[in-house]
């Protein structure tokens, strides 16, 4: 490998983990990011379904969580199979290569080192798909344990402690998932590795670019942050007297 080769390999390596200290503070620039944002979404979920005693709405939304994780974790390890097929066409990559224009193709050796970092950034992201679905399903047991709204009612404290275990447990599990797609992510500015290393800065740069655009000053991110947080979300202000956002009062039919 040439000088610029391992230059963009610590460019790639350094702006990944960059990112990632950046979505682990609150703001940038003063705007919270998505990812956070949907953090306070996932608590007012979670303790908006302790006013409720049918559930079948919470556990639909945590079968999609599963759903989709699993769908994830599926096409990385396709992925994974697909870079140890292209280890076998070495042969017909470089005759490929070899009619290209601005490609730089340093030989055997390091096109397989390059495939193999392709598939260790497929192979991590698995291992955070799977390891998010895991936590996923532990959240929805976690979630089976929520106590019913009389119940609720008797003890406000032990509903909110366990609503705050779901809370951790899928925040934990969104985490993982986010990283996981961000490594899928990145494997496409990866790709232009495989033109030049000058090439391959640029479309890091521009995936981290479309990254950071979509945390902080998306549409999406604006869709849900309020123009000011809820200044309480505990049950304590919560009335039986009160009816539904349906217009029901659920436990004065059940």
């Amino acid at each position: 490998m040439t000088t610029a080769d391992y230059i963009a390999l610590a460019f790639f390596a350094f702006v990944w983990m960059g990112y990632s200290w950046l979505l682990h503070g609150r703001t940038f620039f003063g705007r919270t990011s998505l990812t956070h944002a949907m953090t306070e979404r996932r608590r007012e979920w979670i303790y908006n379904s302790l006013r409720r005693d049918l559930k079948m709405i919470d556990t639909q939304i945590m079968a999609g969580l599963q759903n989709g994780t699993a769908f994830f974790a599926s096409t990385s390890i396709f992925a994974i199979g697909s870079c140890f097929a292209l280890l076998g066409a070495t042969e017909k990559v470089d005759a490929v290569f070899a009619d290209l224009p601005f490609v730089f193709h340093g030989g055997h050796a390091v096109f397989e080192m390059k495939v193999g970092g392709l598939a260790a950034l497929f192979g991590y992201a698995f291992f955070k798909f799977g390891w998010s679905y895991r936590l996923f399903n532990y959240c929805t047991i976690l979630f089976g344990s929520i106590p019913m709204m009389r119940d609720t009612e008797r003890d406000v404290i032990a509903a909110e402690r366990a609503a705050e275990r779901v809370i951790r447990m899928n925040v934990i599990a969104g985490s993982n998932f986010n990283e996981g797609l961000r490594a899928i992510f990145l494997s496409i500015g990866y790709l232009g590795w495989f033109i030049n290393p000058y090439v391959f800065m640029m479309t890091t740069a521009i995936v981290i670019v479309v990254l950071t655009r979509r945390q902080f000053f998306s549409q999406a991110r604006l869709a849900i942050i309020d123009s000011g947080p809820p200044s309480n979300l505990h049950l304590s202000a919560i009335r039986r007297d009160m009816p539904s956002s349906g217009g029901n009062d659920l436990s004065e039919g059940l």
